[in-house]
């Protein structure tokens, strides 16, 4: 292989590793530390999920601001507060957490594993119990 070929793969390499870094001021959060926020009153708590996924399952009190919307509702939004964003995987909420953080915002907390997780989590302590 040619100099142009190593250089492609290497930069290739880089956007991938780039794209699953941590980014500093996001920090990747679990649901208890989720539920946790829901008690902070300085907290603004979005599900990034379509208006139809929102609908038929959602936890109180997130609002919905789907993904596709995000930038362009970005005025609802204080960037005093901290800011939760959740989906059903974590994989949107983690982009929605990048787009905030693009755009000012400095205390984002994404929600691994997203509703999923949530609803995995509520089940494992409904059956401890």
């Amino acid at each position: 292989m040619g100099f142009h070929e190593w250089l492609i793969i290497i930069l290739i390499v880089i956007l991938i590793v780039t794209r699953f870094m941590p980014v500093k001021g996001i920090k990747n959060i679990t649901t208890m530390d989720a539920k946790d926020k829901l008690q902070e009153k300085h907290v603004q708590l979005i599900d990034v999920r379509t208006p139809g996924e929102y609908n038929r399952n959602h936890q109180k009190p997130f609002r919905n601001i789907p993904l596709y919307e995000l930038t362009q509702r970005l005025t609802e939004l204080d960037k005093s507060k901290d800011i939760v964003v959740i989906c059903q995987s974590g994989l949107r909420s983690s982009k929605a957490a990048r787009v905030l953080k693009r755009k000012g915002f400095t205390q984002i907390y994404n929600v691994k594993g997203g509703l999923g997780a949530w609803k995995r989590n509520e089940n494992k302590t409904e059956a401890a119990e």
